[in-house]
């Protein structure tokens, strides 16, 4: 169990929270969730001690050992895959070290002896003699290869090392366990096997996470940060929104009923009061007038931006033919043989295991890169915008936002439109004249987006757009996307945002593609496509 009770913290004048009061008990996991730069990162900091409040205090239950998902991926970088991950128990690891520099001793004492008893005894009883074995199957159950097990962390790429930074902190059966984005660079199998585990984890899990679907699995209750309060719901994230918006509409219904019978009374006052034979009834109005108070409806820091994909034109009737498209890069071959063609309103999600696959597709498809083999053509109708993952070259220079975006509105358009449409963004007042090379993840999202909107395109490049992101814009993001009347095609690991948009599934193998008509859902649990996966192996071999 962990407690804060009366936590205050501000950074100035702006309060992130104020005199919270909250109790998370074992058995549960709850989703912490509130809009950027609302203090989630900032309370799970806060929980682990690694800052302090203002005010208040957290305590945790006797012997309780909290484990925190790191976001440093270059802190163990002189260590051993395996030694990472153990060194998330950091009791147990100081033991080993212990234990270790004992028995290499040369002039091993008595005392020596009867401390090593002591060490093996504490050993035992962290469950010491099978934590390799753990450790190792931790790796392995997120992705992490058995050859890399004894490398160095400096070896791995980014994306490894935040899944062993993820087997950290889930190693040795934690009381306390906080994880800030834990599916960030997860694969689907992964998500699947995390879901899973943390289902079956019988502790206290808080977890900050922008995938609706994963919250919904694993969730059961909401801590919402929002009013600079910190508010719990029983259930997962449907439930939670379900319940706030129903909680939002009775208020405002309730609002609204007071509102009338207040101009009701007011009328009939207006009317009446000099009138003699309704003087009385006017008076008593007056109080019934006085006693009705309007609830104050306090600011939400949930902002949704306003994202609207409107094409100049349709599509016609050829779109995108791509035929035997190979490439190779750094000697891998991550494209062979991909073959397809994109038909009127198909919204397609590349999938497969091979994120560089994916993102060199729509690199080529973008005109960005040439491949070694093969053709693509797109329609002459056809104009297409593209959302690259890697987007920080747009963001260099000294430019303000509202520069920036003139680059690519129409030319007749200056500083008024800039900033309307900015506004729109999230992007208003001040914020419009900010530097671009200030800019925070989420902010260049939006930027982006903006930008593809100014296009006015009929085809819809996009790769993992709601990295960054929170629930709301993603919320956004989502619902424009599902009303855009044309073809998209994009990459994302959010398994709700793909779930509500795709009619199709292009899944890239090293051996070419499998093209499915399906749902997202059927897709990852479809034999059929394992059967044609393995046959593409078979014909390879």
């Amino acid at each position: 169990m962990i407690c804060a009770t009366n936590v205050t913290l501000a950074y100035g004048k702006r309060v992130l929270f104020k005199d919270v009061n909250i109790k998370f008990t074992p058995g549960n996991c709850y989703g912490l969730i509130g809009a950027n730069g609302a203090g989630k990162s900032t309370f799970l900091k806060i929980l682990s001690k690694d800052i302090e409040s203002d005010s208040g205090v957290v305590s945790v239950g006797p012997r309780e050992r909290i484990a925190v998902l790191r976001q440093d991926h270059f802190a163990f970088d002189e260590e051993t895959v395996l030694n990472t991950v153990i060194m998330g128990y950091e009791k147990l690891y100081k033991n080993i070290l212990e234990r270790d520099s004992l028995y290499t001793k040369f002039d091993f004492s008595e005392e020596d002896g009867n401390r090593a008893g002591e060490l093996e005894v504490e050993f035992g009883e962290m469950n010491g003699y099978e934590a390799e074995s753990e450790a190792a199957v931790l790796l392995n159950s997120l992705g992490i290869a058995e050859s890399l097990h004894s490398k160095k962390m400096k070896e791995l790429e980014g994306g490894e090392k935040v899944r062993v930074l993820l087997a950290q902190a889930l190693f040795g059966n934690p009381d306390i366990l906080l994880l800030d984005e834990p599916t960030n660079n997860l694969d689907i199998k992964s998500i699947a096997w995390l879901e899973d585990f943390l289902y079956r984890f019988k502790n206290t899990v808080i977890v900050v996470s922008h995938d609706r679907h994963f919250m919904n699995q694993v969730c059961t209750h909401i801590a919402d940060i929002d009013f600079g309060k910190i508010s719990v719901y029983m259930g997962n994230y449907d439930f939670w929104y379900q319940a706030s918006q129903l909680n939002l509409k009775q208020k405002l219904t309730e609002n609204k009923k007071i509102s009338d019978r207040a101009e009701e009374l007011k009328s009939f006052i207006q009317r009446f009061s000099s009138n003699a034979s309704k003087s009385k009834q006017a008076t008593s109005r007056k109080k019934l007038l006085e006693k009705l108070t309007i609830e104050d409806m306090p600011v939400s820091s949930r902002k949704y931006p306003f994202i609207s994909f409107k094409p100049e034109r349709p599509c016609g009737n050829v779109i995108l033919e791509v035929e035997g498209l190979c490439k190779t890069i750094d000697g891998e071959k991550v494209l062979n043989n991909v073959s397809f063609t994109v038909n009127n309103g198909d919204k397609i999600v590349f999938a497969g295991e091979n994120t560089l696959a994916k993102t060199t597709l729509f690199q080529i498809l973008a005109g960005e890169m040439e491949p070694d083999n093969g053709t693509f053509r797109w329609g002459t109708t056809i104009t297409h915008s593209y959302f690259p993952k890697e987007h920080s070259s747009y963001f260099n220079g000294d430019r303000n936002l509202i520069d920036w975006l003139l680059q690519f509105a129409p030319p007749k358009e200056g500083e008024n439109f800039a900033r309307t449409f900015l506004g729109r963004m999230l992007f208003s007042g001040e914020e419009a004249i900010k530097k671009i090379k200030v800019l925070s993840g989420g902010e260049k999202v939006r930027c982006m987006l903006s930008r593809m909107m100014l296009s006015k395109s009929n085809v819809l490049i996009l790769d993992d757009p709601t990295n960054h992101l929170d629930l709301e814009s993603i919320t956004s993001l989502n619902d424009s996307l599902f009303k855009f009347p044309e073809v998209v095609l994009f990459t994302s690991h959010d398994h709700e945002f793909v779930n509500t948009l795709v009619n199709r599934i292009i899944e890239i193998t090293p051996n070419g593609v499998i093209d499915s008509l399906m749902t997202f859902d059927k897709y990852i649990g479809s034999t059929d496509v394992a059967r044609i996966r393995e046959a593409l192996k078979k014909k390879a071999a």
